[in-house]
């Protein structure tokens, strides 16, 4: 491939992938409302799947700083959404699980961003959808072996 068709192909991704990027973002805000922000709805949502974490994990999961991770979940505890435990052998370790209050929290908005993200998927084919998420899953582990990850 030349270098003009590679800058233009360059160009086009970052281009769309910010307006993707900043639009599902806002979608996703919108569903959820003003309880959650869109990165302590992905906390909940990784909780909920995993049942229980670290800070540590969520850190590593989310590949920010701990301290980033430690001001968020401690928002979330006071706000009742999320349970601390320590672990019996050894007292360092807190393990995070979803409050009653924060699963319901959780589940209701996951519905919700079900129900937009099922609109959208309905505008294309299904050869279409399948494959932009076969590709989209490609873009994720190509990023992820590039980050050492």
């Amino acid at each position: 491939m030349s270098v003009p068709d590679i800058k233009n192909l360059v160009d086009r991704y970052i281009s769309v992938s910010f307006s993707v990027e900043k639009k599902a973002a806002s979608l996703v805000k919108n569903q959820i409302g003003s309880d959650l922000t869109n990165d302590q709805h992905f906390t909940l949502r990784y909780i909920n799947r995993a049942g229980s974490c670290t800070s540590s994990e969520l850190a590593e999961v989310f590949d920010v700083k701990k301290s980033a991770i430690t001001a968020m979940i401690t928002r979330m505890w006071e706000k009742g959404l999320i349970q601390r435990t320590r672990d019996e052998n050894d007292r360092r370790v807190v393990y995070l699980t979803l409050t009653e209050k924060g699963n319901e929290l959780y589940m209701r908005a996951e519905e919700k961003i079900h129900i937009l993200v099922e609109s959208l998927i309905n505008k294309f084919e299904q050869t279409e959808i399948q494959q932009f998420i076969e590709t989209f899953e490609k873009l994720d582990k190509v990023l992820s072996q590039s980050n050492g990850q």
